[in-house]
C-alpha cells in the first residue's frame, strides 16, 4: 500500500470507511500522461485519485477517492481511466463501487483527452447500473459534468457544510445569486432536487455508507445481505396502529431489532422509502406518510395524497429493489392526488412511472393497507390489480373509490342530510370496508395491526421462491 492514511483527506476517508487495514491500492504509481501547458512541471501523484479495494464488515467493495491536494482533484485522462478500471474489476467480481468525490471538474490542460476518458466513465456507470450497487459521497466540489456521476449512481451522500453539487453554479442561474438560494448546497440537493439520500458530517456519512453496504446485495446475482434473525418472528407490535400516519415509525417497529435505513429522507417526505429486515432478509419498504414526529413529539403534517415528487421517489426505489431482487413491502394510506397547478404539470407522468414500476417488478410484493385506500391513487400503490402478491388490511381501513360521505352526496345530491347520512353508512359497509374488498378477493386477509410483523414475514417466506415470466421485449418505455 502506497497511500498514507493520515496524509490527506482522500486517504483518511478510505481508512475511516473500510475495515481497518483492509484497503489495497491499485494504480498508485500512475501520474498524468499529458505534458501540455507545463503540466509536466506539476507533481500529480496517483493523478489525483486513490483507487483500490477493501472490505466493509467483511463485504468486498471497490473505492475511488479524489485527492483535492493534486490539481484540486481535477479529472484528467489517467484519473478517469483509473476509476473506469475500478468499475471493470467490480463488474467482474460482483462488488459495489463507492466514489468519494472532491473535485474541481475536468482538467483544462488535457482537454479532449480528459473529456474522452471522462465519457468512458459515464459508459462504465451505465453498464454497471442494475448489476452492482453504486454509491457516491460528496465531500467538496462536484460540479458541471461531474454532477452527472452521482446522478448515475444508486445512492448519494453529501457532507453538509463543504459539499457542493451542481451542474450550473448558483450564480450562473438567471435571476439567482448564491445568497438568495444556494442550489449547490446539501440542503437544497437533498430536500428540493432529491438527488441526495443523506447528509451529515464526514464521519456520519461514512457511517451511513457502511450501514447501507451491509443492507444491500453485492450484485444482481448473489445476495450476501442476509443475516441471522435474533428477533422474535411472531413479536406483537402492540402500538403499531398509532403509527398509521408516521409510517417511518411503523416500518422501524416491525423490522428485526427496529433496524430501518431510510433513503432520500428529506425529499418528498410524504413518501417513505428505505430498507428494513424481516427474518434477516433485506426488504425494500415504501409507505405513504401524513405525519412526521420529531424527538419532542412535534408533528409535521402532510395531506395523505400522492405527489409527483413522491411518485418519482418511490418509482426509483422500486426499480432498484427489482434490479437487485430485493422484495418490496408497501404500507398504503392514500386518498388521491395533490391538486396544485405546479404538481399537475407532472402528476400523470409521475403516477404512470410509479404504476409501471410496481407492475413491472417481478420480486415478491406485499401490501398492507393501514389507512384509507381511495381511487386510482390506491391502485398505483402496489394494489393487487397491478401485481401485488399478497394484500392485507387493518380492520378500520377504508378501500374504495372515495370517502363514503362524499360518494353519498354525489349519488343523492337532491336528498336531505338524513338520507345522505344513511346512504353514506350503507356505502361504507357495501363498498368501502375492508371486508367488502376481502369478499371480492382484492384483500387476502384482514389482520390486527399488532400482528403485522408476523403476517408479512410469513408472506415473504411463502414468496421466497417466486418466479414470474413477462412478455418478451427489449424493455418498457415508461
Amino acid at each position: 500500500m502506497s497511500y498514507n492514511a493520515t496524509g490527506n483527506p482522500a486517504s483518511r476517508r478510505i481508512a475511516a470507511m473500510l475495515d481497518e487495514g483492509s484497503f489495497v491500492e491499485i494504480g498508485g504509481a500512475v501520474t498524468a500522461r499529458n505534458t501540455d501547458f507545463n503540466l509536466q512541471a506539476k507533481d500529480t501523484p496517483s493523478d489525483g485519485v486513490i483507487t483500490g479495494y477493501g472490505v466493509i464488515d467483511g463485504n468486498l467493495v471497490y473505492v475511488y477517492s479524489q485527492d483535492a491536494t493534486v490539481l484540486k482533484g481535477a479529472v484528467g485522462e489517467m484519473h478517469a481511466r483509473k476509476i473506469a478500471n475500478i468499475y471493470d474489476m467490480a463488474m467482474k467480481m460482483g462488488a459495489p463501487v463507492i466514489g468519494l468525490v472532491d473535485c474541481a471538474g475536468l482538467r483544462l490542460q488535457e482537454a479532449t483527452d480528459a473529456l474522452e476518458a471522462f465519457g468512458s466513465l459515464y459508459y462504465k456507470q451505465s453498464m454497471a447500473s442494475g448489476v452492482i450497487p453504486q454509491i457516491t459521497a460528496i465531500f467538496g466540489m462536484c460540479g458541471g459534468g461531474l454532477a452527472v456521476v452521482p446522478g448515475l449512481t444508486d445512492f448519494t451522500f453529501m457532507e453538509s457544510k463543504e459539499g457542493k453539487l451542481f451542474v450550473n453554479s448558483p450564480n450562473a442561474l438567471e435571476g439567482n445569486e448564491i445568497s438568495q438560494c444556494d442550489t449547490s448546497s446539501a440542503e437544497y440537493q437533498s430536500r428540493t432536487s432529491g438527488l441526495v439520500d443523506g447528509i451529515g458530517t464526514e464521519e456520519e456519512i461514512l457511517g451511513q455508507i457502511r450501514a447501507l453496504v451491509g443492507m444491500i446485495p453485492a450484485n444482481n446475482k448473489d445476495d450476501n445481505s442476509y443475516e441471522d434473525c435474533m428477533d422474535d418472528l411472531n413479536r406483537v407490535c402492540a402500538d403499531l396502529a398509532n403509527a398509521s400516519e408516521d409510517t417511518g415509525i411503523a416500518l422501524a417497529t416491525i423490522s428485526d431489532n427496529q433496524v430501518f435505513f431510510e433513503v432520500r429522507k428529506e425529499y418528498a417526505k410524504n413518501m417513505v422509502t428505505g430498507f428494513i429486515r424481516l427474518n434477516g432478509i433485506t426488504i425494500g419498504a415504501i409507505a405513504n406518510r401524513s405525519k412526521i414526529y420529531d424527538a419532542d413529539g412535534n408533528a409535521e403534517s402532510f395531506d395523505p395524497v400522492l405527489t409527483a415528487d413522491g411518485c418519482k421517489k418511490a418509482a426509483d426505489f422500486v426499480n432498484f429493489c427489482d434490479a437487485f431482487s430485493i422484495p418490496v413491502l408497501t404500507l398504503t394510506n392514500v386518498t388521491g392526488y395533490e391538486a396544485t397547478k405546479e404538481s399537475e404539470k407532472d402528476m400523470a407522468r409521475s403516477v404512470a412511472r410509479l404504476t409501471y414500476a410496481f407492475a413491472n417488478a417481478t420480486v415478491p410484493k406485499v401490501n398492507v393497507i393501514v389507512g384509507r385506500a381511495y381511487g386510482s391513487a390506491y391502485v398505483a400503490m402496489n394494489s393487487k390489480s397491478i401485481g401485488a402478491d399478497m394484500v392485507y388490511a387493518w380492520p378500520d381501513t377504508e378501500i374504495g373509490m372515495m370517502d363514503a360521505a362524499l360518494a353519498a352526496k354525489i349519488m343523492y345530491a337532491d336528498a336531505d342530510a338524513e338520507v345522505q347520512k344513511e346512504k353514506a353508512a350503507a356505502y361504507r359497509e357495501l363498498q368501502s370496508s375492508p371486508m367488502s374488498a376481502a369478499r371480492r378477493g382484492y384483500v387476502d386477509a384482514i389482520i390486527e395491526p399488532a400482528d403485522t410483523r408476523k403476517y408479512v414475514i410469513g408472506a415473504f417466506e411463502m414468496l421466497f421462491t417466486k418466479r414470474e415470466d413477462r412478455p418478451d421485449k427489449k424493455h418498457g418505455t415508461v
